[in-house]
């Protein structure tokens, strides 16, 4: 039997503790034997630029950016929206490697096969 899909979507930056409660989350998704997806949009783009996870601890969770090499280290695949990098003035150099910059449309594509979505 094929995993199931779950997309996660995070809109928090590096800011918020929502951006380390949505890689939690996805985490136990791909423990669960999900296949996990995390779509980055609006201030959650930030948390992928190079260093800013750095920034970012909420105890008793492991550190932002030690999740998010965790989450690609596991086979997670990380979104980020294509607007919302442009409009930060990000290109894809000033991000971690293994990002990929998409508008929603893969996120869609997703959806529309079944995808389980949580949102963070």
């Amino acid at each position: 039997m094929e995993a199931r899909d779950l997309v996660v979507v995070i809109t928090h930056g590096i800011e918020h503790e929502l951006s380390s409660a949505g890689l939690t989350i996805a985490l136990g998704g791909i423990t669960a034997g999900l296949k996990v997806s995390i779509f980055l949009t609006s201030a959650g783009v930030d948390i992928v630029r190079r260093g800013a996870a750095d920034l970012t601890h909420v105890k008793p969770l492991e550190s932002l950016s030690d999740m998010l090499r965790d989450f690609l280290a596991r086979g997670g695949t990380l979104w980020a929206c294509t607007p919302c990098v442009k409009s930060r003035g990000y290109l894809q150099e000033n991000l971690l490697d293994g990002v990929v910059i998409t508008g929603a449309s893969v996120m869609h594509e997703r959806i529309k096969r079944g995808a389980a979505t949580l949102s963070f």
